[in-house]
């Protein structure tokens, strides 16, 4: 297959309209269509169902569709790690989740920095699904929360597991206890859990706020809008105005160093080495 081809198919899948998706690719509709009807020809399958009112994938097609996006979202990775190797000064981008681990993380910068031959790190903060940066190639390491965040096609070393705490107004009457359990959270009707949109997102359904990042969902639960369960680190950037009471019976967070696993880089060898150390 070209990718020219995937990447025409691609379009279309996710758009099931061929007139979008020519639309988006910048090309007339006619030789988007060929293109599909000579890939079905040399796959021999049909990858799409086609009335004169919709279209749908078929089976085969789910599966070039996820294999479609995994091939050039490694094809668009590799031309940016190929063009941030050639640059003169080498550098690693660490990508992880806007306000986590922040006490972790500038502990692994201020050790790392100490190291002979330690390169510049840029940050990328990242509102939700930092693991995604590195498939596309924007990071080249990432620190990720289990099971939140997805490992899936990553190598990874455990850094750390701790518990979890539900963040309170410090006026509310549970912000006083000693602990909680995840059903005296769940169960507030004063304060619905925040809800985190996208894939892996925490409560995605529900009447509590939509936030995108820690700032907003922290002023909205010292205003008495929401509240949340989080990992007890999170601690460490709480508000004036916000209490953090342990939930005993929430499942414990796992914070990971990943990377994808082919990188070669000596400088990433050296930033995991430190990480796995402290």
């Amino acid at each position: 297959m070209e990718t020219r081809e995937l990447r025409y198919f691609v379009a279309v899948a996710e758009e099931l309209h061929f007139g979008r998706a020519a639309q988006r690719l910048g090309i007339a509709q006619p030789p988007l269509s060929r293109t599909i009807t000579q890939l079905e020809r040399r796959l021999g399958v049909a990858l799409l169902e086609r009335t004169s009112r919709k279209v749908s994938l078929t089976e085969a097609g789910s599966v070039l569709l996820a294999e479609g996006r995994a091939i050039l979202g490694a094809l668009a990775a590799a031309e940016r790690r190929t063009q941030r190797a050639a640059t003169s000064q080498p550098s690693l981008v660490l990508a992880t989740k806007a306000g986590a681990s922040g006490e972790l993380l500038a502990k692994l910068l201020d050790a790392y920095a100490a190291e002979p031959g330690a390169v510049a790190v840029d940050l990328l903060l990242c509102e939700s699904q930092p693991q995604q940066t590195l498939h596309d190639g924007q990071a080249d390491v990432a620190l990720l929360h289990q099971p939140f965040d997805s490992t899936t096609g990553l190598d990874t070393e455990i850094l750390n597991t701790e518990g979890q705490v539900a963040i309170l107004p410090t006026s509310h009457p549970l912000a006083g206890r000693s602990h909680v359990r995840t059903a005296d959270v769940s169960s507030l009707p004063d304060l619905p859990l925040a809800r985190w949109p996208g894939p892996g997102g925490a409560y995605p359904e529900g009447p509590g706020a939509e936030v995108r990042n820690q700032t907003q969902l922290f002023q909205l639960i010292a205003l008495g809008r929401t509240t949340v369960v989080m990992p007890e680190s999170c601690r460490a950037n709480l508000l004036e105005g916000l209490a953090a009471v342990p939930v005993l019976d929430a499942p414990t967070v796992t914070t990971v160093i990943a990377w994808p696993p082919h990188s070669r880089s000596r400088a990433l060898a050296d930033l995991v080495r430190v990480a796995t150390r402290l």
